[in-house]
């Protein structure tokens, strides 16, 4: 009998699950599925295995533990069920690790205990994900479960650069600095980037803009993250969807004081309510666009906030970094939005940086260049895979 060589990755939210079951001797795609709306009348239920039809099922669904047994009789009907002993591991997404989780980590009692005590700073995430880490722990007890971290990746930042200039005993006792997040990706990104430059990591300088509902922007040196544009939480930054991003921290006093908001209202309207659909009222980048075009002002103006975001921590990264080879541009907007790609590299000559525009109109699912040929620093799409780098890193800890 051959090793155990499959890893099954769980990306567990609020009221959903994300699921996808991989083959590491290939790194294939066996089967991939989402499960919505737990908790409420209608859940539902998409599975796509890789050989077949997507199969689509709805009703309630209570728990997630009965929506990991329902993934898990999917995956059964299609000959992969997570009794197979083909099934090395299970991995798990984790938002936040804190200092403590540098590398991925076999998840015993006293870790999991350590990611509960972190859910202050990751209220809305780190809670889903020890459910998750739970229930499938339930159902396979036998099998190593496997914690992969958002900031793993961020926790090679220097110390002059994931500190806040607030008083330090304050900070230290509130584990208040900067983490980081959309770690994997960042990892697996300035990796894949050095590989399409055909280059050693450790030779290639990377800055990594995750573009996507969340955005966040890292300079990558030699293979390690030495700043990140998320910080404590993954407010700060870039503007997103419905994130403010950077903004005056007194704004929230003003709020506070003259509008006579609570910290709850305040929280909501900057991590829900601002953002593209706080400028516009859309957080849909191809709907935007759409409206641009339309003449549509609102749009207009929410469009050149966040391309001008984006400029200057391009500009900031690159004075980091002292040299840059490459801007990879990675996830939903950043790989498939063309016009924001432009915008973005628009004026920057002067660093070296510039758009073809044939190379950039075209689409594809594969990383490639989208600077001329010549260009001073490369211009990439590279679209990530987060559950393969976590299946990556979930199987080379227990294979070993």
């Amino acid at each position: 009998m051959t090793d155990p060589h499959r890893v099954l990755v769980l990306n567990s939210g609020s009221s959903s699950v994300k699921y996808q079951l991989l083959d590491m001797r290939d790194r294939s795609r066996l089967a991939t599925g989402l499960v919505e709306r737990i908790g409420e009348a209608t859940s539902r239920l998409v599975h796509t295995p890789a050989a077949g039809q997507v199969r689509e099922r709805t009703g309630r669904i209570a728990d997630h533990e009965q929506a990991l047994k329902a993934a898990a009789r999917e995956l059964a009907a299609d000959g992969l069920g997570l009794d197979s002993p083909e099934l090395a591991a299970i991995g798990h997404r984790v938002v936040h690790g804190g200092l403590r989780f540098s590398e991925p980590t076999v998840i015993t009692d006293e870790v999991l205990t350590e990611i509960e005590r972190l859910v202050p700073v990751a209220p809305l995430h780190n809670p889903a994900n020890i459910t998750g880490i739970r229930t499938a722990q339930a159902l396979r007890p036998d099998l190593p479960q496997v914690a992969v971290f958002d900031t793993a990746f961020h926790t090679t930042i220097p110390e002059h650069a994931a500190r806040y200039a607030i008083d330090v005993a304050t900070a230290d006792a509130h584990r208040i600095r900067r983490y980081g997040f959309h770690g994997t990706s960042h990892a697996y990104v300035s990796r894949r980037t050095a590989e399409l430059l055909d280059r050693p990591v450790a030779d290639v300088n990377v800055i990594v803009l995750h573009l996507g509902n969340g955005a966040s922007a890292s300079a990558v040196a030699a293979g390690r993250c030495v700043e990140t544009s998320m910080g404590l939480t993954p407010l700060e930054g870039l503007v997103m969807g419905t994130r403010s991003g950077d903004i005056d921290p007194a704004v929230t006093f003003h709020l506070k004081r003259v509008a006579g908001m609570s910290a709850d209202e305040i929280d909501v309207l900057l991590n829900k309510k601002s953002g593209l659909v706080g400028l516009c009222g859309d957080n849909d980048m191809r709907e935007i666009r759409r409206r641009v075009d339309e003449g549509d002002e609102r749009a207009a103006l929410a469009f050149a906030i966040y391309v001008h975001r984006l400029k200057k921590y391009i500009g900031a990264y690159s004075a980091v970094l002292g040299r840059v080879d490459a801007v990879a541009f990675t996830a939903g907007i950043g790989e498939n939005s063309a016009p924001v790609r432009e915008a973005a590299i628009a004026g920057l000559e002067g660093f070296g940086l510039a758009v073809d525009p044939v190379r950039n109109a075209a689409r594809s699912g594969e990383p490639r260049l989208i600077s001329p040929e010549g260009a001073g620093v490369a211009v990439a799409v590279v679209p990530t895979d987060e559950e393969l780098e976590i299946a990556g890193q979930t199987f080379a800890l227990v294979h070993n």
